[in-house]
């Protein structure tokens, strides 16, 4: 047993090494970080975007130093305990040593290194679903009731978390019914795990009722901006890129789920795969929404071939299954990360349009990747933003405006000025501080706005100029305008709040 976790000690300590050397320091943080990170500041129980537990885990970072270290540090650390779970799913399924460390290759070279890289709810999604199934297969090889209040603290946190949690639920409810795990409804003890988990994600759910549910107004603008730009073909193929190494484990999964006498009482994973699965594509989902699905099938996969190479010239295929995983991950490596200058993927762009990693969010091929051009150009904004902030604030109040989250979010991570910049997007909209009047403005606008910031704001203070603009050539934020204004002639506090109402009126 020493030897079995030393073993696995050896896999978390090359999780933690892998997650920070797979970002070349030419990278920034992405453009979603700075926003989680600024969640830290503002705790709530709720967001526009998220519910609050990654707010928590961004106000342990801001109390560590909030260095990029402990920004990666805690992405990789959820993702080692995946690892760990996955070890124990096994270890429950009577797995011996030789599928304990195929399951745990085949969960570390995967999608989980890229999805590990940045400090999101991802990481602990993939991670609570993964201990949801974990928990269903412990409860079913016991029926042991604390396994469902297990389960539903577990779900609470994860709906705290990220509410994509709730499509686990929905796979495995008519998953259950089918198969003779449904007399686990007549459980009167599931009811009550059911109430534990209202319970503890009751706060959310009135603060999304006091703030008239923000988060329907985010995913109708998620489904229309972004999701309707989704292909169900590619989000598939997705399932196969995210995975390769581990695909044949995880049909090796299913294939045992319907064949394999010891998996039966399991038999209910196949159709909660069948039934996740089709609602992603039915909702047209993103396709790393369902990678929490994957953990438990490369567990019970890795347990089935572990039985199946056990005996004669089959032996000699092990190595070969644990190599697998291994040297599929490595042409993934050299186009998967940030690990390559920009100016290296523009002039060998090839291997990266073939795995469609140039299409954005938009449906069209860009020079970078979407999350690489999102780690460019945030430092340089701060910097700029602080230099015109230091010469207005000589002289008065200053209000930072930005036209989205990640500017505003960037600025308050890197500032020198200890700046507190906000925008009419996202969570920004309500952290405004109007307790204090505003004598100079500094607004930065996105790339390429149509309209004219100088003549339409400058009216309203004696001097406006465009003070700068990000130049930085990979930056998907390139062209971004910074402009000031200064000794304002009104009160602007009246205008902001106008746009305030505004905009939690479309909520």
């Amino acid at each position: 047993m020493k030897k079995n976790y030393l073993i696995l000690f050896f896999f978390i300590i090359g999780k933690f090494i892998l997650q920070y050397i797979l970002i070349s320091p030419e990278y920034e943080l992405h453009r979603d970080e700075y926003l989680h990170l600024d969640q830290g500041n503002h705790l709530a129980w709720g967001y526009v975007s998220v519910p609050p537990v990654n707010s928590w885990l961004a106000w342990l970072i801001k109390m560590l130093g909030g260095s990029v270290f402990w920004v990666k540090f805690f992405p990789a650390l959820l993702g080692a305990f995946t690892i760990a779970v996955v070890w124990k799913i096994v270890e429950e399924l009577q797995g011996n040593l030789y599928a304990k460390v195929l399951a745990s290759t085949g969960v570390l070279f995967s999608v989980f290194l890229r999805m590990n890289m940045l400090f999101q709810p991802t990481s602990l999604e993939v991670l609570l679903w993964t201990m949801l199934y974990y928990v269903l297969i412990r409860y079913f090889n016991s029926e042991k009731v604390k396994w469902l209040y297990i389960g539903a603290v577990i779900f609470g946190i994860g709906f705290l978390n990220k509410y994509n949690i709730v499509f686990s639920v929905l796979g495995i409810i008519p998953a259950l019914l089918l198969t003779k795990q449904r007399a686990l409804f007549l459980q009167p003890h599931l009811y009550g795990a059911a109430l534990l988990a209202l319970v503890i994600i009751f706060p959310n759910l009135l603060w999304q009722y006091h703030n008239n549910f923000p988060v329907v107004h985010h995913m109708k603008e998620l489904s229309e901006t972004q999701l309707v730009n989704v292909s169900r073909f590619e989000f598939l193929k997705s399932q196969m890129l995210f995975f390769i190494g581990a695909v044949f484990i995880i049909f090796a999964g299913l294939y045992a789920l319907l064949f394999y006498k010891p998996f039966e009482k399991f038999r209910f994973f196949f159709w909660a795969y069948a039934f996740t699965i089709g609602l992603f594509l039915f909702f047209r989902a993103k396709d790393y929404y369902a990678a929490g699905l994957y953990p438990v099938f490369i567990a019970l996969g890795s347990v089935y071939l572990a039985y199946l190479l056990a005996d004669g010239w089959k032996k000699i295929l092990k190595p070969v299954s644990i190599l697998i995983p291994v040297l599929l991950f490595i042409p993934l490596y050299q186009v998967a990360f940030p690990n390559k200058s920009p100016e290296y993927i523009i002039h060998h762009p090839d291997q990266y349009k073939k795995l469609g990693l140039l299409r954005w969010e938009d449906g069209k091929d860009h020079p970078l990747p979407q999350d690489f051009a999102d780690m460019q150009g945030w430092k340089e904004l701060a910097e700029k933003t602080d230099k015109e902030y230091a010469v207005l604030s000589k002289s008065g109040k200053t209000l930072v405006l930005c036209d989205n989250y990640g500017q505003a979010g960037a600025i308050n991570y890197y500032s020198k000025q200890k700046i507190e910049a906000v925008s009419f997007n996202a969570d920004y909209v309500n952290w405004f501080d109007l307790s204090k009047r505003y004598d100079h403005l500094i607004r930065i606008k996105d790339p390429f706005s149509d309209n004219d910031e100088l003549k339409e704001t400058g009216p309203y203070f004696e001097t406006s100029k465009k003070a700068d603009s990000i130049i930085n050539p990979f930056a998907r934020e390139k062209g971004a305008m910074i402009f000031s204004f200064k000794n304002a002639k009104i009160d602007i506090r009246p205008r902001l709040q106008e746009e305030i109402d505004e905009v939690k009126g479309e909520y």
